[in-house]
């Protein structure tokens, strides 16, 4: 049997052994020893240490545990809160003003968190029973609530995306810039979507009841001061000093890590137990990032060396299809794995094999980097296995799953179109880079 061959077994292997629901890193790392015994011999544990220490050496990856210890600590400031009151109160007088006031607080904070599980758990919590007491749509409140809480893994600074830049071979500066409009835009379209469905129907979600509007601009103007300044603050620190060049992400992210430390400190949150729970929860998610990318390194390294990736890349390039068709179709794979799999499976382990057929053709790095965040988003809204479903179901439990589905696929939908924007106007995603880099 050849290489090539043995390695198109080794991929079977892989994706049989994560469906039967074997843990990822695991069946990674066995497969890769047992077939590199098979293919390359007694070499593959020097390629597994070789793979491991370079994957630690990688700078930019120590700004993961930093963004995600952000983002929980913000969470316990109860920064959400205020941003969600000042909203609604802004909104009061519009219909789906909650809607609104959901989406705009879940793109603010999105600057702040790159974790999706953590921003549609707050959000849910925040505007379910606000929306259940005003009677809004249960449908459409879930899809704004699911769809807002994934902004978060695209609008910088996100989590995948420095992960998605050392495997992509492109700065995670640039990544940074480059997804600020995508994200914007998808921002944007659930928000038009929402204002004129609650116009055309306006029993989907009523304006707020003259009881519970605020009563003076003041009351506004401190809930929203109190909200977004001094988290403004962090994020203009945070992402600015990037985007300004006076940073790196990961010197960047210390800063931020810190600063929210602060915050929540003075806004009298920040307990031991508060703490303890953030860095608990910091430390189960980075781990488990961190661990896959090891793991998803070593199982690339030996499906490479068996030459499989280039037999694929040649397969792919021989069907002779017009570039934007081929990158039709390799959106199309990422966003069909995007259903069983979690992001950080199909970044490490799936992009690379991919990477080679994008290199070949030509394709901007950035761009389809970019295209790959919006496309995962996309899956976490794509049922029967989207988990943003099943994060607001536990906050939401007397909001049946079919409902949020309902609402998860409209929302789906202006995430396709979202996607294709980014697809056939590359300088959507392009444009920003150029302006501060160029």
């Amino acid at each position: 049997m050849s290489p090539e061959v043995l390695g198109l077994i080794f991929m079977g292997a892989l994706i049989t052994g994560i469906f039967v629901g074997f843990p990822i890193c695991f069946t990674l790392i066995i497969l890769s020893v047992v077939f590199g015994v098979i293919g390359i011999g007694p070499q593959v544990f020097y390629l597994m240490v070789f793979q491991t220490l370079g994957m630690m050496k990688e700078e930019t990856l120590a700004a993961v545990p930093l963004f995600v210890f952000m983002g929980h600590v913000l969470e316990q400031a109860g920064l959400m809160e205020r941003l969600f009151k000042a909203f609604q109160f802004i909104f009061a007088p519009v219909r789906g003003s909650l809607f609104l006031g959901v989406l705009l607080t879940a793109t603010v904070f999105a600057t702040a968190t790159g974790i999706i599980g953590a921003s549609v758990t707050v959000i849910g919590l925040l505007a379910a029973p606000a929306m259940m007491k005003s009677r809004y749509d249960i449908a459409t409140s879930a899809g704004v609530i699911t769809a807002g809480g994934c902004l978060g893994i695209l609008i910088p600074p996100s989590v995948m995306l420095v992960l998605l830049g050392p495997v992509v071979g492109v700065s995670v500066v640039q990544l940074f810039a480059a997804a600020i409009v995508p994200g914007l835009i998808l921002s944007g379209l659930y928000i038009t979507y929402t204002l004129v469905k609650c116009h055309i129907i306006p029993d989907l979600g009523p304006p707020l009841p003259p009881e519970e509007r605020p009563t003076s601009k003041m009351e506004i103007v401190k809930e929203f001061v109190s909200g977004i300044l001094p988290l403004g603050a962090i994020i203009f620190a945070a992402l600015g000093s990037i985007l300004a060049g006076l940073a790196t992400p990961t010197e960047a992210a210390a800063c931020a890590g810190t600063g929210s430390v602060i915050l929540t400190a003075l806004y009298g949150r920040l307990t031991w137990e508060n703490l303890k729970a953030a860095a608990l929860k910091t430390l189960q998610t980075s781990s488990m990032i961190m661990f896959l990318a090891v793991a998803a390194n070593i199982y690339g390294s030996v499906f490479a060396r068996l030459g499989t990736a280039t037999m694929i890349t040649d397969a792919m390039l021989s069907l002779h299809i017009p570039p934007l068709a081929m990158m039709i179709v390799l959106m199309a794979v990422i966003f069909l794995l995007g259903w069983p799999l979690e992001w950080p499976a199909i970044v490490l382990i799936f992009v690379p094999i991919f990477l080679p057929v994008v290199q070949e053709m030509g394709f901007n790095l950035v761009w389809f980097s970019t295209l790959v965040a919006v496309n995962l988003q996309t899956a976490f809204l794509s049922p029967p296995v989207a988990m943003a479903a099943y994060y607001l179901k536990g906050v939401a439990p007397t909001w049946s799953l079919t409902k949020i589905y309902q609402g998860m696929m409209e929302f789906m939908i202006l995430q396709v179109i979202g996607l294709a924007i980014v697809l056939f106007f590359p300088e959507v995603v392009l444009w920003l880079p150029k302006v501060l880099f160029h």
